[in-house]
């Protein structure tokens, strides 16, 4: 008879049942991040071929990069990246920039690394951090579909930056670098309207791969508050600095010299 009773106290398992502690531990945000620093240093574990892959795309169709997280979404059950090599590279472009940077600026030595420091530090990280929480604050409280479990991951949100900041560390601190002493650092108008524009296009392009980041998501909806408000500010930023004077490479030539002054 009791063999034939039902058990209150050990229910069987369900085969169905999804609750595993070590799964679940395994996919904590700790658990995540303490993943990607331990292999940050295991070079030989790194895909740089597909990180260049990625940063090549950024530049010319940024779309296709972002497909590429839907792969790892599926297959990893995470959005965000679990191989460094991307911010490896990234780390390269911004000491070989900087070290341009320097040089248009003829910074001495000490200077040069103060100059690497505060755009490693501050112009990428340190933005980076608070646009990615905010923008992570806002896609999770008032973009989230009303029958939507999911949540953004903030690793996620940092990685739609560092997508962003890419082309915009190209524009702005390696191209740009050719054309300051022929060019925009005269007081022409069309030194101004050449380096603004090099500006409007850079911060054009954070706006849109940015915005790609949090519309490629299927959770989230009204994406666009995020382009539009920004983007129209930019333009008119951009449209009133030509007849002010206001030469926008210039001023960052100024600051830079200021902070590592």
């Amino acid at each position: 008879l009791a063999l034939m009773l039902p058990s209150r106290l050990s229910p069987p398992a369900s085969p169905t049942s999804t609750h595993n502690p070590m799964l679940e531990a395994r996919h904590t945000a700790g658990a995540k991040r303490y993943k990607y620093l331990r292999r940050i240093l295991k070079f030989r574990q790194m895909d740089f071929e597909f990180a260049l892959w990625q940063m090549l795309y950024l530049c010319i169709a940024p779309q296709r990069v972002y497909r590429n997280f839907h792969y790892r979404k599926q297959t990893k059950d995470q959005w965000a990246r679990d191989d460094p090599a991307f911010l490896v590279l990234l780390s390269f472009w911004l000491c070989a920039s900087s070290l341009g940077f320097a040089i248009v600026l003829q910074l001495g030595i000490v200077g040069m690394i103060k100059l690497l420091l505060w755009v490693v530090f501050v112009d990428c990280i340190g933005v980076g951090l608070m646009v990615a929480t905010l923008l992570w604050f806002i896609a999770n409280k008032y973009l989230q579909t009303q029958k939507s479990d999911q949540e953004v991951e903030w690793g996620y949100s940092f990685d739609v930056h560092l997508n962003a900041f890419f082309p915009l560390l190209i524009i702005l601190h390696v191209i740009q670098l050719f054309f300051i002493h022929p060019l925009i650092d005269k007081e022409w108008f069309v030194s101004r309207l050449f380096g603004n524009t090099l500006w409007l296009i850079a911060l054009g392009y954070y706006l849109y791969i940015t915005f790609l980041g949090y519309s490629s998501l299927p959770f989230l909806r009204h994406t666009v508050v995020l382009l539009y408000p920004a983007m129209l500010m930019v333009l008119v930023f951009y449209t009133v600095s030509l007849p002010v004077g206001w030469n926008f490479t210039q001023g960052l030539m100024w600051f830079y010299r200021y902070r590592v002054g």
